[in-house]
């Protein structure tokens, strides 16, 4: 049976004790200690660089932070403004359509006015065409004012050119077809004549 006490037994069965010297160079499993290594310098190195590793990947991840932010507010600021013009020209496409049904009732207008006609008739046909022209001002449709101005390819759109001793060139004398606009868009252009200066 194997002795675990640092403490032999002599040959006389005496105890002897282990000197300080073997004391010191044992271990605590009985063993001899090792030589002590000295500290190496990439190892007392090696917290500081991981610190400041940490540190540029953590500054890294604040300028991505931020990027992503920025973008995040272009992006809610770009769709706030695409849905409030959205919301100013929703009625756009409905004034279009109407503009056909007003032709028509100005025709039927100057019909009955050729034909002499003053009856009641007339005078109602006359409310309705007040009636759609206020609901299109209501959604911001008003008719273009071309008569007289200068020709403006944005807001005009000429069906001729003619020599003319009162309007000078290039300016409107006639409009065919009134056009609107809502707001700066055109719901649709006028259709006009235009002047090419006085006759030669």
């Amino acid at each position: 049976m194997a002795i675990h006490s640092q403490d032999q037994p002599s040959r006389d069965g005496g105890v002897v004790h282990p000197s300080d010297e073997q004391l010191e160079g044992a271990t605590a499993d009985g063993g001899p200690l090792p030589d002590e290594e000295p500290l190496n310098a990439e190892a007392l190195a090696s917290p500081v660089d991981g610190a400041a590793s940490l540190e540029a990947e953590l500054a890294a991840q604040r300028d991505r932070n931020l990027r992503l932010r920025a973008e995040l507010e272009n992006v809610r600021s770009r769709t706030s403004r695409e849905l409030a013009e959205s919301l100013r020209y929703a009625a756009l496409p409905i004034a279009r359509d109407l503009l056909p049904v007003l032709d028509n009732i100005d025709r039927a207008m100057e019909a009955a006015q050729k034909a002499g006609e003053t009856g009641p008739l007339v005078e109602g046909i006359r409310m309705v065409r007040q009636q759609l022209v206020s609901v299109l001002n209501q959604h911001h449709a008003y008719e273009i004012d071309a008569l007289g101005k200068p020709f403006d390819p944005q807001f005009h759109a000429a069906i001729l050119h003619q020599p003319s001793n009162e309007a000078p060139a290039d300016h409107v004398t006639m409009v065919t077809q009134a056009g609107y606009r809502m707001h700066d868009r055109v719901v649709r252009p006028s259709q006009v004549i235009v002047s090419s200066g006085p006759p030669t």
